[in-house]
């Protein structure tokens, strides 16, 4: 499968924009690669994803990060795309030689082609049926969960 931990990262760093930048505060690759746990040189490759597709803005030097767009309007397919994207050849790798002289070789294609483009359609539609908001709600309700414990 190609999903990677970019994707997660990605989610992971909305989070952390809309939840440390609320004040107007700076929200940098660093403050966000604290929070992943990830190195700030990936990080900055997730956020310049993220900003060239649109869902972020971003200002030179350590201007920070702000979300372009309302939550409700970005899915979590959005975000899938403009980190993850799968090329042409589609979510599931099949290896490229099976033997033609063999009878499972010759059709196993044929066999699960059509079940890999419906897992994949299916995976789609829900990130698709996911907005920012909801993971935004999600995730402050469990802070404030957390904070109410102290």
């Amino acid at each position: 499968m190609q999903i990677t931990s970019r994707f997660s990262i990605a989610i992971h760093a909305m989070g952390c924009i809309h939840y440390f930048g609320k004040d107007g505060n700076r929200v940098t690759s660093h403050l966000i690669s604290s929070s992943t746990g990830v190195n700030p040189v990936i990080v900055r490759g997730v956020i310049a994803q993220l900003r060239d597709a649109g869902i972020i803005r971003t200002q030179q030097g350590s201007g920070g990060a702000k979300i372009a767009k309302p939550l409700e309007s970005i899915t979590l397919y959005d975000i899938y795309k403009a980190v993850d994207s799968v090329d042409d050849r589609g979510l599931f790798r099949f290896h490229e030689n099976p033997n033609p002289l063999c009878p499972v070789g010759r059709n196993i294609h044929n066999a699960v082609d059509d079940v890999f483009g419906d897992i994949e359609c299916a995976l789609e539609n829900r990130l698709k049926s996911v907005k920012l908001s909801q993971i935004i709600d999600d995730l402050e309700s469990k802070i404030i969960c957390e904070n109410k414990g102290d």
